[in-house]
């Protein structure tokens, strides 16, 4: 590992304990702070590369920004509208660590030296093999959003957080006095603070989402709805339908506008499709491998079997059916703490 390192310092807490862990090992460490999505009339820093520099004074090493807005907005956001109208739901973070941290961020700063997030995942190394690993603190860890990365990367990063609880990451910036130490985390994608996606969206593109029908599985209309970017797979609430029993979003086709409606019971399904699979821990599955796989950032993970139907696309097979399986999100596998590798789950 190079001893000169770009910790990518987002502003928060993580980064910036991540940042000092690194000066206390004897790394050459600069901090990095990417400027991605600003709204329209928005100029100067943000309050979070004002906190990034500020981290930085307090220990006593660089700090450079990276304008990433046009990447950012090229490679996340079109990419995250995209898939919501196609009756998907998107994952930002996951493509962002792709495109954008491990992405361009890499590309700016590789011929300098290695790079340092502050992840709650762990990078170990047998032989001559690097395997992304689940955090130590499993409640917080974050290697489901890591399976995109290339794998001849993973040599070049490092996850200091890895072995750490977060109320250790607290206490050591408390000691530091950082300006970090007791911000809040960030809980909804960071460009929709407000959580409300359709409305972005409708922001964003300038248009308004097309209204469509609510149908059955037997093709009856049940009511109208406000655009299939208003809804996703497994929703109950805020269907503004009364149908007299509960009524659960099944299904979205973005070619009819349609949105099917069901019981919970159809919700749940054995096999899912995934496309775009990536492997880091092994270069390829020859035959049917038993794994551990997880739908959703929130999913712990049910036992199953991985079938590659291509070089980039598989199928997954549960030993139980699970609940809510959506187009667009991920579905990463493990062997144990070790990520097999993941795909994006196909309509």
């Amino acid at each position: 590992m190079n001893k000169k390192i770009f910790a990518a310092m987002s502003g928060g807490v993580d980064s910036s304990v991540a940042a000092y862990l690194l000066t206390q090992a004897g790394y050459d460490v600069t901090g990095a702070t990417m400027t991605l999505y600003r709204p329209r009339g928005e100029t100067g820093d943000t309050q979070d590369v004002l906190d990034a520099r500020t981290v930085c004074t307090k220990l006593g090493i660089p700090h450079v920004t990276y304008d990433m807005g046009a990447e950012f907005c090229r490679c996340v956001i079109e990419d995250f509208i995209s898939v919501y109208e196609a009756g998907g739901t998107p994952n930002p973070c996951v493509t962002c660590n792709k495109t954008i941290k491990f992405g361009a961020l890499w590309e700016a700063v590789a011929k300098d030296g290695a790079i340092a997030t502050g992840h709650y995942a762990r990078i170990r190394r047998e032989g001559d093999r690097y395997l992304l690993c689940k955090a130590a603190d499993e409640s917080k860890d974050q290697s489901y959003f890591l399976w995109q990365l290339p794998k001849e990367l993973l040599p070049h990063i490092l996850f200091p957080l890895g072995d750490m609880t977060k109320s250790e990451i607290r206490e050591i910036a408390s000691s530091l006095s950082l300006v970090t130490a007791h911000k809040s985390d960030s809980q909804d994608i960071c460009f929709v603070p407000d959580g409300d996606y359709a409305g972005f969206i409708e922001g964003y593109t300038g248009k308004a989402s097309e209204s469509g029908d609510f149908v059955n599985r037997e093709g009856e209309v049940l009511g109208r709805h406000k655009g299939i970017i208003h809804y996703t797979i497994g929703q109950r609430k805020g269907l503004g339908i009364a149908l007299g029993a509960p009524a659960f979003v099944c299904a979205k086709d973005p070619v009819s506008r349609q949105v099917l409606l069901g019981s919970n019971d159809d919700l749940f399904s054995k096999e899912i499709r995934l496309g775009d699979v990536n492997l880091l821990a092994v270069d390829k599955i020859d035959a049917p491998m038993k794994v551990t796989a997880r739908i959703r950032s929130t999913h712990k993970g049910s036992p199953a079997t991985v079938v590659m139907t291509g070089a980039h696309t598989a199928l997954v097979v549960f030993d139980e059916p699970q609940r809510a399986a959506c187009a667009g999100q991920s579905c990463v596998f493990y062997d144990g703490d070790v990520v097999i590798g993941g795909g994006i789950i196909q309509p």
